[in-house]
């Protein structure tokens, strides 16, 4: 199963993902191959729109800031998201963020964004039921990251700064500078990513 990056294709990661269909669509299909994905590489998590289905829908596999669980055999916490909404958000944090979608060569663009550390959020579950949920801390950063995936928003959107890194240097990077709590219940202001993207030249 291919992934879309945006040396491939940008227009269409950077579409706004429709709702799910609980009548109409074959959601458990699409999770199945949200699982797959996520089971056979190297992610946190994974969003519908960036293995060509452009659907309202988040795959986590990993909410520990530990690289490692990415790769380990078998590691899979399978929070599935249907129709997330999000209703309010608070606090500040600052993590550098890669993604498996915003690669060229290879290479990954990654850059340092701010979230929020507090999220309320209401969604479905697998079964149609709405749900209403409080995340926080790094599984709020995993959660915002996709979360904006679904909006046709890409995590370098919101860095000041983009590095052209392989995984090993973003590890090296997060292990100097780890993920950082601002602040707890600050109101989070978002500029939704209209911030101007700085990409480093080949």
């Amino acid at each position: 199963m291919d992934r879309i990056t945006i040396e491939d294709n940008e227009e269409f990661l950077r579409q706004v993902s429709t709702e799910v269909d609980f009548d109409k669509d074959d959601y458990k299909e699409y999770i199945r191959k949200l699982k797959e994905y996520c089971q056979n590489n190297a992610v946190y998590a994974l969003a519908p729109v960036q293995i060509g289905i452009p659907k309202r829908l988040i795959y986590i596999k990993n909410t520990q800031q530990n690289m490692d669980n990415n790769v380990a055999d078998g590691y899979d916490e399978s929070i599935i998201y249907i129709n997330p909404v999000v209703i309010s958000s608070k606090g500040h944090t600052r993590f550098l963020e890669g993604c498996a979608s915003c690669m060229y060569n290879n290479i990954y663009l990654a850059g340092v964004v701010e979230r929020p550390y507090l999220l309320e959020i209401e969604y479905y579950d697998m079964n149609g039921r709405r749900q209403s949920k409080l995340i926080e801390g790094f599984e709020a950063t995993v959660f915002s990251h996709e979360y904006d995936h679904l909006n046709g928003v890409l995590h370098m959107d919101k860095s000041s700064e983009i590095f052209r890194m392989t995984k090993d240097e973003m590890r090296q990077y997060r292990s100097n500078h780890p993920y950082e709590i601002l602040s707890k219940d600050r109101e989070f202001s978002d500029d939704g990513g209209k911030m101007k993207r700085k990409i480093p030249n080949e």
